[in-house]
């Protein structure tokens, strides 16, 4: 049997999991090879898990993406690209049922435009293309003999077809221009370093939290599972030893049933299945059965080696270890998780930090690659694009201005949130990558207005807020949900002026006005959509002291007021941490506050100290207030420390107030 040894190999998509394995050991045995990895670092990539090869002299590392063809071409011809390994794909199955033109783009268009370069460039003497199981479609539940490479390929969904599509244009490619191509469809792999979207990372996380295991129907769907290392091993056999033109299938014949995949995870976490299992909604379609027939693959010499308990046993205890290898998966850990490959999640980088990300293409310490573009120098287009309702708000507004401040493309809504006809018209005209609700009845001037409005407040912030969620989920959207703080009042289990804040998760326990009643409550109804990031907003100030909104000027023009410390939101800095928000595809419910708390005449002292020298006013009690008022105000302090942790940068709300309030308008 003839072998192959490449010189210069290209794996595409190698920070994510299966081929980061892949270059690790290839990179690991063969000091030879140079390795060269792309990657545009999406969601469920990480450059820690390239952290083996960061230090090696025949790995370089850029970050691009393999649909834009300059940057392909580039790199196959100043590397001398003679083989490519291509990895990069969007994998996850749930998330192609709500967001399937991605999957084309990536699956598809980017595979072409790899074997489009290789046409050109004539270098190429390996094209090895990942594919999947899933290209069979569903085995019948009493097939004794499973799928073999030369079986019809029967997509059930759009993640398997968008995968059979790209097989069949590299196939195109190996008849109609020779490219020397091999085909590998494979199982389900596991193990250290898998992003947590996926059955049993997703399991394990749960299991370290003491939360239920949620499956998708009744648990009777069988899955076939290779350990990660096994999976790597036999992609060197395959690289080394695989025939131009064949296809092969990466299989085991080991299969498993989903819910004793969970009852394994429970036993290894010593808990009870019959508490820690929960049955959710199906998908779409769930096939039940992926068999594989592997003796091609056997027969050029590999095997698999690890035993599942081994596996199993390895994959908990390095989620064990690292536990934080992949910061905040709120989200991927849902039941149903749409992670929203949008551009702008989050990018990981070799030492674990975290930011944007942004559109350059960059390498390891000390080889970075730039391809040479006629662009240079241009303005760089956002690929971000924000639709926002509430242009006549205040926030709205705001929002707006800072968009147009950092480059973003966006447009207003022009629709009504109750009518989800004009909502769906917005989406097909502007074409939105995240949607923002910033409108809604706030009460007109204040929230007494909403008390002999019951009907108005219940259409705009009930039933257009979940509308547009609605519509949002449908087509694959995140929104961005302004909402209120102003659900909570002080306890016995939060005393005022204890620095015991109400966290995300807690109820809220005042629906003294009508408008935290319906803000409550549609609250509670948004937690069942897993595309929403809902950001409580509280007596929010800005440094536009004339603006009649801003809790500041409502106070320093009363003629008296209470003196109760609450949490507040200082817009000029919290709203562009919404929009940062928007491009980590952050969700779930988000305290949108400053840390910490301030009574209003501390808030009037420094109006006094930095604005108004002669500036005075009188307090007055609650029970003095309530009878000038129609509805009775809510006074909290919330527990910023979740926001606090992902923005580390945010100020308390006192230092906030200097900075960004009293600071620029300071009267000399």
């Amino acid at each position: 049997m003839a072998t192959y040894t490449p010189k210069n190999i290209l794996i595409t998509g190698a920070a994510g999991f299966i081929a980061s394995h892949v270059a690790n050991r290839l990179i690991r045995n063969y000091p030879d090879y140079k390795i060269v990895v792309l990657d545009k670092l999406d969601y469920c990539s990480n450059l820690k898990n390239l952290l083996p090869s960061k230090s090696s002299p025949n790995f370089k590392f850029v970050k691009g993406d393999i649909g834009s063809a300059d940057l392909v071409n580039f790199l196959l011809i100043t590397e001398s690209i003679d083989t490519i390994m291509h990895f990069a794909a969007q994998t996850h199955v749930d998330n192609s049922f709500g967001n399937s033109f991605e999957f084309t783009k990536n699956n598809i268009y980017g595979t072409h435009v790899l074997l489009e370069a290789c046409k050109v460039t004539g270098q190429i003497r390996r094209f090895i293309h990942v594919s999947t199981d899933e290209v069979y479609g569903e085995t019948d539940e009493d097939a004794v003999v499973g799928n073999h490479e030369a079986s019809q390929l029967l997509p059930t969904n759009p993640y398997s077809a968008t995968k059979a599509g790209a097989e069949m244009l590299v196939m195109a490619y190996g008849r109609s221009y020779g490219l020397p191509v091999i085909t590998t469809r494979g199982n389900n792999v596991y193990g250290p370093n898998q992003f947590p979207e996926k059955l049993i990372p997703k399991f394990i996380l749960l299991a370290m939290q003491g939360k239920p295991l949620p499956i998708h129907g009744d648990g009777s769907n069988v899955r076939s599972y290779l350990y990660c290392e096994d999976v790597a091993e036999a992609f060197e056999v395959i690289l080394h030893k695989g025939e131009v033109g064949h296809v092969y299938n990466i299989g085991t014949k080991k299969e498993r049933r989903v819910i004793d995949v969970a009852k394994d995870i429970c036993r290894l976490f010593s808990m009870d299945p019959e508490k820690s299992i929960k049955f959710v909604e199906n998908r779409p379609f769930n096939d039940q059965r992926y068999f594989l027939d592997d003796q091609k693959l056997t027969i050029l010499g590999w095997s698999e080696q690890t035993t599942w308990d081994e596996g199993l046993r390895k994959t908990m205890e390095w989620y064990i270890n690292n536990p934080d290898w992949w910061g905040d998966v709120t989200g991927a850990l849902l039941p149903h998780p749409r992670m929203l490959m949008m551009p702008g999640g989050i990018e990981r980088h070799f030492d674990g930090s975290e930011e944007g990300k942004s559109a350059s293409y960059v390498s390891n310490n000390t080889r970075m690659l730039v391809p040479p573009s006629k662009s240079i120098g241009s303005p760089r287009k956002h690929s971000l694009k924000f639709l926002i309702y509430g242009r006549t708000g205040w926030l709205g507004g705001l929002l707006g201005k800072i968009c147009e401040k950092q480059g973003i493309s966006f447009e207003y809504g022009r629709g009504r949130l109750e009518d989800r006809s004009s909502l769906l018209a917005d989406i097909q005209n502007v074409k939105p990558t995240h949607v923002f609700n910033a409108a809604g009845v706030t009460g007109r001037p204040n929230v007494d207005w909403c008390e002999s409005h019951k009907t108005e407040t219940i259409r705009a912030n009930v039933a257009g807020t979940l509308t547009l969620a609605d519509v949002c989920r449908e087509h694959g959207l995140l929104m961005m949900n302004f909402a209120t703080g102003c659900i909570f009042e002080y306890d016995a289990a939060h005393p005022e002026g204890s620095g015991i804040g109400f966290k995300e998760e807690d109820k809220p326990n005042f629906i003294g006005s009508f408008y935290s009643k319906t803000k409550a409550m549609v609250e509670e109804l948004l937690k069942e959509y897993d595309n929403v990031c809902t950001l409580r907003v509280r007596m929010p100030i800005s440094s536009d002291l004339s603006n009649p909104r801003n809790f500041i000027t409502k106070i320093s023009r009363y003629n008296k007021v209470v003196n109760i410390p609450n949490s507040m939101t200082i817009l000029d800095e919290l709203l562009p941490i919404s929009v940062e928000m928007a491009k980590r595809n952050l969700r779930g419910i988000w305290n949108f506050t400053n840390p910490g708390a301030v009574s209003h005449n501390e808030i009037l002292e420094m109006y006094k100290q930095y604005i108004d020298p002669n500036f005075k006013w009188a307090n007055f009690t609650l029970e003095e207030q309530a009878k000038v008022i129609v509805a009775p105000r809510s006074n909290n302090e919330m527990d910023a420390s979740k926001l606090k942790k992902e923005f580390p940068e945010l100020l308390s709300i006192k230092e906030s107030l200097v900075k960004y309030v009293f600071e620029p308008n300071k009267k000399n």
